[in-house]
């Protein structure tokens, strides 16, 4: 520090070193930091590092202060600061202020920014006619455009992305190395001249020329299906109004029922065909641009195909030029459906999806970037005021997570079979990885184990623990089990559920747990699913309440065929008298029923999953499903919003556990149906009599426990008619009641939970031997 004396001022001098730690890379921030000293005339640099930015900046001490405050309040918009350190040391004499080239350490601690949607600055130049960049299908700048999708290593400069292969031009690298321009240091940075071009083939791999978003604009108006390249990978897309073209894509992706994702041009497009609230609105627009679930207007002329039986459409407004660009030559919103066949991960690789969706694209529009990680598109929905996310993915992942509790050995979490994400623990840091998919072929599988290695890599991630979900037979299970080396821990499906929730939500008390779903993997060896817990992430959880356990004939094929769960309770009801009834297939019922009599394949399941799979099934609805949760999901939207009545389920404590036998009302449903009264007013009694059960044993639980406060978490909490009846009920109740919100309530929280567990089971452990 030196004390400079002009005239009768003492001005002190000082040179801070400051290390910034976050997403700080690719998001313009060096810029920002170089503007901003020379606004308050400091001298010195700012780099990348491999463990985030380092600052050094020398001038007066009034000065460092005010820039502090700068860096503190107003970062690039997709900046996100986690920590920022300071240390004071002896001044260097800087004559200027600069930005010095990025320093690979060993120790990498820095984040990556997910992808974000183009800004409104490209925007306005990719729809110039006289800007050098017009229609230029890969326009960006530091505030916009592919950031994990193309990176391969950090620090996030040029030759560790897949635009390596782009050299720049001469006007591009001027505004590359122009610190006071937009595109300084954006690494994608390209123009026409010297960046990536875009190509249509027909299937056959035969080239259309000229103008080929343009001609695909019109293919796709003619009906066709095209294959489209985005940033995380291929969508099919189709023209959303055009019900024979819906219908041909569904037949060719062997996707008969499950509900299609939608892009239109604009927030006023959508409007016409849902009803669109302040805040979902802000989500469509927000850099993220998700899929939001919205709901559907009676006079929308979207085909009902492409969400059959469904109440809400996901759309979501184009992210990239190219899409902004293919959406300026017609009116009508498109299908944007991942770019693979049923069951399989998306496409991302050219000659793959090539292969792979030859039978079912007619035409490929095709960018010649590389993508270096497969992305889904996230989807996400408001409740009760907040986001509450269905598949974290594009545009989320991979932003960390901060935890509450500090982790001094790195621990992967491999997560479960369906909608499988993983999760990494690196110090008090959680990556939750983009949505994986279902594990359950090859493909799944392989995607799953290169996306943990490339994270490993990325964030500098050296596990020592695995945790894993208890199911012997889950592919990742497996995995865990194949590492060697690797301390193990095995993490209850439906404790790692609640878990989710209370870590996201920072929340380390005790709670009442409510898991709700369709399958897990029970400690006693039976299917779970109807759970009520006590405990916190801390100490774990203790299973308190479920469901009576009923046999589910044929195990895993009961999920895919709901009446086999639907006779397993008539059974319960009527005994052999079911054999009389209508119900179902003549030649079957007896075949089952003595499965389920002499327990011949035939397991135990106290799943609510398959509760509302039963109900669905005798009243009609849906006996064998094409999706997951698809029997689930469309009693949910018969159900009659305005009605009133219910069903009571027959709660008994037995030896401490309270036990819900929902076969009374099956009994109800029965009887309303022979009365004929309308399915809507029976899905929706039913609905309420859940909603009350649920409410009526956290009470119970309450009363032994003086817990106040109830965590909701599990797939059957997607459905917002149940949710939002449990939440007032709670709340009403005078519970505090957590749900998720930046984490899916589904299985693709399971992860989180998982990692948590393990984490705090190593620290009591620790703590136990001291």
């Amino acid at each position: 520090m030196k004390m400079l004396i002009w005239g009768m001022v003492t001005v002190t001098v000082e040179r801070w070193k400051i290390k910034v730690n976050g997403i700080v890379q690719g998001v313009g921030f060096r810029p920002f930091i170089f503007r901003t000293a020379h606004k308050f005339s400091l001298k010195g640099f700012v780099k990348n590092r491999s463990d985030g930015v380092l600052i050094e900046v020398e001038g007066e001490k009034e000065n460092l202060s005010h820039f502090l405050d700068c860096l503190r309040k107003y970062p690039p918009p997709l900046t996100r600061i986690d920590s920022i350190s300071i240390s004071k040391t002896s001044q260097i004499g800087y004559n200027k202020f600069r930005i010095e080239e990025s320093k690979k350490d060993i120790n990498k601690k820095t984040y990556i920014s997910p992808d974000t949607a183009t800004c409104e600055d490209c925007l306005r130049e990719l729809f110039s006619p006289h800007d050098r960049r017009y229609l230029y299908s890969f326009t960006n700048c530091t505030n916009c455009g592919p950031r994990f999708t193309i990176i391969g290593d950090v620090p996030y400069d040029r030759e560790n992305t897949t635009m390596e292969v782009f050299r720049m031009c001469s006007v591009c690298r001027e505004e590359y190395e122009n610190p006071l321009d937009r595109r300084f240091h954006a690494q994608p940075n390209c123009c026409p001249e010297c960046g990536p071009t875009i190509y249509l083939v027909d299937k056959n791999g035969k080239r259309i020329k000229r103008t080929p978003i343009k001609r695909a604009a019109s293919l796709l108006d003619e009906g066709f299906v095209v294959a489209i390249k985005g940033l995380g990978g291929y969508h099919l897309a189709c023209k959303a109004v055009n019900d024979d073209a819906v219908k041909r894509l569904r037949m060719r992706k062997f996707r008969e029922d499950k509900p299609f994702a939608l892009m239109s041009k604009t927030i006023e497009q959508i409007k016409e065909h849902c009803a669109v609230t302040t805040k979902e609105k802000r989500l469509l627009l927000s850099s993220r641009r998700p899929i939001v679930l919205l709901r559907k207007k009676r006079d929308s002329t979207i085909a009902d195909s492409v969400a059959p039986k469904q109440r809400y459409l996901g759309f979501m407004l184009p992210y990239t030029p190219l899409q902004h660009i293919l959406f300026s030559y017609f009116e009508f919103p498109l299908v944007m459906t991942s770019g693979n066949v049923s069951d399989e991960p998306i496409c991302y690789v050219d000659e793959e999806a090539f292969s792979r969706l030859n039978n079912i694209a007619d035409y490929f529009l095709v960018g010649t970037r590389k993508i270096f990680s497969r992305c889904d598109d996230s989807v996400t929905r408001i409740f009760n005021g907040k986001e509450y996310i269905i598949r974290r993915s594009r545009g989320y992942a991979p932003e960390p997570i901060k935890l509450s509790i500090f982790s001094d050995k790195d621990i992967l979490a491999v997560g479960p079979f369906l909608k499988n994400t993983f999760c990494f623990i690196k110090g008090e840091t959680c990556f939750l990885s983009h949505h994986i998919g279902d594990l359950e072929n090859l493909e799944a599988l392989n995607a799953f184990t290169s996306e943990i290695r490339h994270y490993e890599h990325l964030f500098d991630i050296h596990p020592e623990i695995v945790a894993y979900d208890h199911h012997p037979d889950y592919l990742s299970t497996k995995y865990a089990h194949s590492l060697k080396g690797l301390k193990k821990i095995g993490v209850q499906h439906h404790f790692a559920h609640i878990a989710s929730c209370c870590a996201e939500q920072g929340f380390e008390e005790d709670v009442i747990g409510v898991a709700f779903d369709g399958t897990g993997y029970g400690l006693d060896g039976n299917i779970w699913g109807g759970e009520f817990l006590t405990g916190n992430i801390k100490k774990g959880y203790k299973r308190r309440g479920h469901l009576k356990y009923q046999p589910m004939p044929g195990g895993d094929m009961a999920i895919h065929e709901p009446w086999k769960m639907a006779l397993s309770y008539l059974y319960s009801l009527l005994g052999d008298d079911v054999l009389k009834s209508g119900y179902f297939y003549k030649r079957k019922r007896k075949i089952i029923l003595n499965m389920i009599k002499t327990s011949y394949n035939t397991i135990l399941t106290s799943s609510a999953g398959r509760l509302f799979d039963a109900v669905s099934a005798i009243i009609g609805l849906r006996e064998r499903v094409e999706y997951d949760a698809q029997a689930a999901v469309e009693l949910e939207m018969v159900a009659d919003e305005k009605e009133k009545g219910l069903y009571d389920f027959d709660i008994k404590n037995i030896d401490g556990i309270f036990v819900i036998d929902p076969v009374p009302i099956i009994g109800r449903v029965v009887e309303d149906m022979e009365k004929g009264c309308d399915i809507s007013g029976v899905s929706a009694r039913f609905h309420n009599g859940v909603a009350k059960m649920i409410v009526d044993v956290c009470k119970l639980l309450r009363n032994t426990s003086s817990i106040e406060t109830v965590a909701l978490s599990g797939g059957v909490f997607q459905n917002l008619f149940l949710l939002r009846r449990v939440f007032r009920l709670l709340t009403r109740s005078g519970f505090h009641v957590l749900t998720h919100s930046r984490v899916p309530t589904n299985d693709g929280g399971i992860s989180l939970g998982q990692a948590v567990l393990a984490a705090y089971q190593l620290e009591n452990q620790v703590k136990s031997k001291k």
